[in-house]
């Protein structure tokens, strides 16, 4: 499954696993989202195969499993890394290098 979601995360520049009533999803979506990027989202809870993905991408070290944020094809991690990113202006560099974004 970890292969499912490495080339889930390989579709777009910027690719967020993420549940429709998750409120720091909604956060960190909308935070890329102001940056000018336009995410990839993929609902769980919408996918026949979310618990097992949600549990591959507990296995690649995302605690909580969601939200998980690639940005060309890395993993960025969840919700407090993305923030640690976004407070330290990494962010967007990342995002550029990655051309999800452009200036």
């Amino acid at each position: 499954m970890a292969e499912r979601v490495m080339r889930l995360a390989a579709q777009s520049p910027v690719v967020i696993f993420s549940r429709s009533n998750c409120c720091m999803c909604h956060t960190i979506k909308t935070l890329i989202s102001e940056h000018g990027a336009y995410p990839l989202v993929h609902q769980l809870d919408e996918d026949p195969n979310g618990r097992e993905l949600e549990r591959a991408l507990l296995r690649m070290g995302c605690n909580p499993a969601i939200p998980a944020v690639f940005i060309g094809g890395q993993l960025a991690g969840g919700a407090s890394e993305v923030m640690t990113l976004q407070l330290s202006s990494s962010l967007r560099p990342w995002l550029i290098r990655a051309r999800a974004i452009w200036v």
